[in-house]
């Protein structure tokens, strides 16, 4: 599995951009985080460039049980965080000037493919990856993975999951544990709007993830892995066809705000116009933030699936932590990353501080861990999430589209014209699919 003006492409881009950013957590400042303190003074400081400040206190907590397992290869980080558009600007231009490298930076997944391209400028991690292998969740390396060397190390797992409002649904005499198909799910959403006039699952103008997750159980992807456009292909279309079909019944209703990450898309869970939301696990927090209310209200399933299909699920949002080339302690910093970003320990850490599913799935069956009473994800939610992981688990796609340079546009484009024209105007999907593509091979000259 693998139209418009260009200042409008670029506006969209920026807003997919801004919304990826935010499955990782809440925003960066400026102000750098404290540094940790090493084993002796004969530490190696490493210089560490992130957009989330919360990103940085995580690594320096990652920093403090390295140097406790490794007294005699102690580090100091030195971190700058600063915001999004500036981190990755002050990057691009330090490879290119050859000065002001930071030995470790993370790397906001839709931006990853523009350091990819040309001269190799970030360090093959691989090597370090290998102790871990057995437990990771392969899709996510490879959504890091650019001619055979892997450049980043994942953050999570971000599989895209059904968020249900159990109270919501019985009201209207649906059980969500039954809904396992696209027709269930379909089947329930009519029920669901007749009686209360809520939809079941939301569909997004501007953002989400429903549609991906179609398309990715179809195995299909938007372009091969040379970023050549595949969005005419029966498949596709068959996704975005069956996107259109349940709009139209109103099994899925337009979300204020144009994506469920949205205040207005918040807002509008919260009051109960949503039965479910097709999100990554990394929107749980969204609802412990921003939908309190709803505490002890919301299940966390398998998505709907499509029979015959190998994926059930698919990864979402992302920042793959890099080590540059040129770091004179590209090695060292590799072997700390690997730790900080694919160990047991560290990937406790990941759920129990940042609310992200694990990409070492050592933890996914570790009760200690996930049914921990006074973990305030386990306190929230109807059942526990990890329940649907397990079941997932072996079963997670990629959208390999997302590692090729076409992938900021081809969004841009989905969400600023192909979404609204299928959904708001009615234009049949295998036309706006068409249209798009004719506009994208002008744009991206293929």
């Amino acid at each position: 599995m693998r139209m418009t003006k260009r200042p409008m492409m670029a506006a969209a881009a920026a807003a997919v951009i801004a919304a990826a950013l935010s499955a990782c957590g809440p925003a960066a400042g400026d102000a750098p985080a404290a540094g940790a303190t090493a084993g002796d003074g004969g530490a190696t400081t490493l210089d560490l460039l992130v957009f989330n400040a919360l990103h940085a206190d995580f690594y320096q907590e990652m920093a403090t049980a390295w140097n406790a397992r490794n007294p005699d290869r102690g580090i100091v980080l030195e971190p700058r965080v600063l915001p999004l558009q500036e981190m990755h600007n002050q990057l691009q231009m330090a490879f290119t000037a050859g000065q002001q490298i930071p030995d470790i930076v993370d790397i906001e997944v839709m931006r990853f493919p523009n350091f990819t391209i040309g001269t190799q400028v970030l360090y093959d991690l691989a090597p370090y990856a290998e102790p871990y292998l057995d437990d990771l969740v392969q899709a996510r390396l490879d959504l890091y993975t650019h001619g055979g060397m892997l450049l980043g190390l994942p953050t999570h797992v971000g599989a895209t999951v059904a968020f249900y409002n159990v109270p919501l649904l019985e009201s209207a005499g649906v059980d969500w544990t039954a809904i396992e198909t696209w027709d269930d799910f379909r089947d329930a959403g009519v029920k669901l709007h007749a009686e209360t006039g809520a939809h079941l699952g939301s569909a997004g103008t501007s953002g989400g993830f429903t549609h991906h997750l179609l398309v990715g159980q179809h195995e299909a992807d938007y372009t091969d892995d040379e970023g050549i456009l595949k969005l005419t292909t029966p498949e596709v279309v068959a996704a975005f066809e069956m996107l259109q079909e349940m709009h139209a019944t109103g099994v899925l209703g337009i979300i204020p705000g144009g994506t469920p990450d949205s205040e207005e898309g918040f807002a509008a869970i919260a009051n109960g116009d949503f039965g479910a939301v097709i999100m990554p696990v990394w929107f749980g927090s969204r609802f412990i933030n921003y939908m309190p209310d709803l505490a002890g209200q919301i299940a966390v399933a398998v998505p709907p699936t499509l029979p015959g299909s190998d994926v059930v699920t698919i990864g979402g949002g992302g920042t793959g932590t890099a080590v540059p080339l040129a770091s004179e302690h590209r090695e060292l910093a590799a072997e700390f990353v690997a730790f900080a970003k694919l160990s047991e320990q560290a990937n406790v850490r990941v759920w129990e501080l940042l609310g992200f599913d694990p990409v070492n799935t050592s933890v996914w069956s570790d009760e200690a861990v996930t049914h921990n009473p006074d973990n305030r994800f386990v306190q929230y939610f109807y059942n526990n999430p990890f329940d649907a992981l397990l079941e997932m688990r072996g079963s997670v796609g990629l959208l390999a589209s997302q590692r090729t340079h076409s992938w900021p546009e081809v969004i841009a484009v989905m969400n600023s014209e192909i979404l609204d024209s299928i959904l708001e105007s009615g234009v049949p999907a295998a036309d706006a699919l068409e249209r798009a593509e004719a506009a994208l091979r002008n744009t991206l000259r293929q």
